[in-house]
């Protein structure tokens, strides 16, 4: 159906100007990704002086797109080339002195056709 760069991605139910032609399945990724004892340091020193972690923001946008690359791919495996309905949940996984964070993402991979 394409290339996974063509696959629409939205978090609505429907798309203006289209119609849901076939449902093809529920589609997910979860990406875990640990931090590192730098970036934790540094995050402790933002965190005392306040302001916005950079790294933490940057560590957080590289799995979340990773997430949609996946749900993209497994969109396009199953001939879909739309996703509606997406949720995306942010989340940490910690303990034992470990901090990971997490992404979980679910979508509707669909097939959408223009309207006439």
């Amino acid at each position: 159906m394409g290339t996974t760069r063509n696959i629409l991605v939205t978090t609505t139910d429907t798309i203006s100007g289209y119609r849901i032609a076939e449902y093809c399945d529920v589609v997910s990724a979860n990406i875990v990704n640990g931090s590192s004892f730098f970036s934790d340091w540094k995050a402790s020193i933002t965190d005392i002086f306040g302001g916005q972690s950079g790294t933490y923001q940057r560590k957080l946008h590289k799995i979340y797109e990773e997430a949609l690359r996946r749900l993209k791919d497994e969109a396009a495996e199953r001939g879909a080339n739309a996703i509606v309905g997406l949720k995306v949940d942010f989340g940490e996984v910690s303990g034992k002195d470990v901090q990971m964070f997490m992404v979980s993402a679910v979508g509707t991979a669909v097939v959408i056709e223009r309207e006439r």
